[in-house]
C-alpha cells in the first residue's frame, strides 16, 4: 500500500471521561475483533498505516484532523489493554510524557511473563525513540511513545513529536516486519507536513557516509572535536538560524564526546546507545564531518520517501485544512476500511455506540472518495 503524510494541526484539551469511557471499549472490540479475524500481525500493520489509524481514531469519536487523535487513540489502546490484559490479541507499552519513560519497564515486565524476546523489544523501543529524538532533527519534539507487540515478537510503534513554532504535530510508524535498519530510512511512515526550516536527517540513504563518519570522529580523543568545533563556522551550512559554537554547551558535550570515546561505538547504531548522547552532540559529530571530510550534512525531510515521484501512480484526494493534496492508493485504502468497518459491525457493544461509530467513520472516509 501506498503510504501519504497528513496534517495534524496541534490541539490543547483531553477527550471527556464518558467519550474516552466508550472509546476504549470500542477500540479493544474492534482490535480484539480483527485479531481473531486476521491475526495480531495485521493488527501491528494497520496501526502502521497512517490513513487506516487515522480512521480508526475517528471511529473512536476523536476529531479526524487534530494531533490529539494519536494520544487519545493510543491511550485508548492502552486502557483497553489493562481491562482485558492478553485477551486483546496484542500487548501494549508506553504513554505520553514521563509515561513514556515506563515503556521499558512495562514491556520487560509483560515479557517475563509470557516468555517473550524482551531484550529485544526493549531494545526497539528505546531505539526508534532515540531515533526520532536525536538522529532526526525535524523540529518536532517526540512527547509520546507507544509501542504494541504481540506474543510472537512482532512490533510496532507511533510516537509523535510537536512543533509548538509552526502548530503541528508529526506522527511516526515504525513496523518491526519492514524493517530492515534503525539508522537508514527506518519508518514505515511518517503523518505530517514538511518541517519548517533547518534539518538534520541522518537515517537517510544519503547520509550513510556521514553516520560512519560520526562512528569514527566518536573514536577520537575528545579535545581533538572540541577544537575544530570551537574554531569551526556555523553548524549549519548555510542557515536561515544557525546555531554558533558559542551556543554549545561545551561542558556536556565534552562530557558526553568522553562516555562515546571509551565506548567506541564501531557504527552509528552503537552511537546512539551512548548515554547522555542527544541532539546536539549529534550534529556536532556531522558538522565536523562536513567540516574535516567534506561530507555534507543531509537536510532532507523523512517525510521526502511519500512525495509522488509520478502523479500518475497516485489517486489525489485533498486532506488537511489547508487543501494540500496527498496521495492516496484508494483501492488499497478501501480494502483495508472495509477491514475496520467489519470489525466495528461485529463490536461487543450496544447498538447505539456501533451506529454512531460506523457513522463517524462513513463520514471521514467519504473525504477520500
Amino acid at each position: 500500500m501506498l503510504r501519504r503524510t497528513a496534517q495534524l494541526p496541534l490541539h490543547g484539551g483531553k477527550a471527556p471521561g464518558w467519550l474516552f469511557e466508550r472509546m476504549h471499549r470500542l477500540a479493544g472490540s474492534v482490535t480484539q475483533l480483527i485479531v481473531e479475524d486476521r491475526g495480531p500481525a495485521e493488527m501491528l500493520r494497520r496501526l502502521s498505516d497512517p490513513l487506516w489509524f487515522q480512521a480508526f481514531g475517528c471511529t473512536l469519536g476523536f476529531d479526524w484532523h487534530s494531533s490529539g487523535l494519536t494520544t487519545v487513540t493510543c491511550g485508548a489502546l492502552k486502557e483497553a489493554y489493562r481491562r482485558m490484559g492478553p485477551d486483546l490479541g496484542i500487548h501494549v507499552a508506553g504513554g505520553k510524557g514521563g509515561a513514556s519513560r515506563k515503556t521499558p519497564e512495562q514491556i520487560a515486565r509483560v515479557a517475563d511473563h509470557r516468555s517473550l524476546q524482551g531484550d529485544r523489544l526493549v531494545y526497539a523501543s528505546r531505539m526508534s525513540a532515540k531515533v526520532d529524538s536525536t538522529a532526526v532533527q525535524d523540529g518536532y519534539q517526540v512527547y509520546t511513545h507507544h509501542f504494541f507487540f504481540t506474543d510472537a515478537n512482532e512490533w510496532c510503534v507511533v510516537q509523535q513529536g510537536m512543533n509548538p513554532d509552526a502548530g503541528y504535530a508529526r506522527r511516526y510508524h515504525w513496523l518491526g516486519s519492514t524493517l530492515a535498519d534503525f539508522v537508514c530510512e527506518p519508518h514505515h511512515a511518517v503523518a505530517s507536513p514538511p518541517a519548517p526550516g533547518d534539518l538534520l536527517n541522518m537515517t537517510a540513504r544519503p547520509a550513510e557516509a556521514s553516520r560512519r563518519l560520526c562512528a569514527e570522529l566518536a573514536r577520537i580523543e575528545p579535545e581533538r572535536l572540541l577544537r575544530e568545533i570551537t574554531v569551526g563556522p556555523s553548524l549549519f551550512l548555510p542557515a536561515h538560524h544557525p546555531v554558533e559554537p558559542a551556543d554549545i554547551n561545551l561542558t556536556r558535550l565534552r562530557r558526553v564526546l568522553r562516555t562515546a570515546y571509551e565506548a567506541q561505538p564501531p557504527h552509528f547504531e552503537a552511537l546512539l546507545t551512548v548515554p547522555g548522547l542527544g541532539p546536539q552532540a549529534v550534529r556536532g559529530l556531522a558538522f565536523l564531518a562536513e567540516l574535516i571530510y567534506g561530507e555534507p550534512q543531509c537536510r532532507d525531510d523523512v517525510t521526502h520517501r511519500w512525495t509522488p515521484a509520478d502523479p500518475a501512480t497516485f489517486s489525489y484526494a485533498h486532506g488537511g485544512k489547508d487543501g494540500h493534496p496527498f496521495p492516496v492508493d484508494r483501492t488499497a485504502y478501501d480494502q483495508s476500511i472495509a477491514v475496520l468497518e467489519s470489525a466495528v459491525r461485529r463490536a461487543r457493544i450496544d447498538p447505539t455506540g456501533r451506529d454512531q461509530a460506523l457513522y463517524r467513520l462513513s463520514a471521514y472516509t467519504a473525504r477520500y472518495r
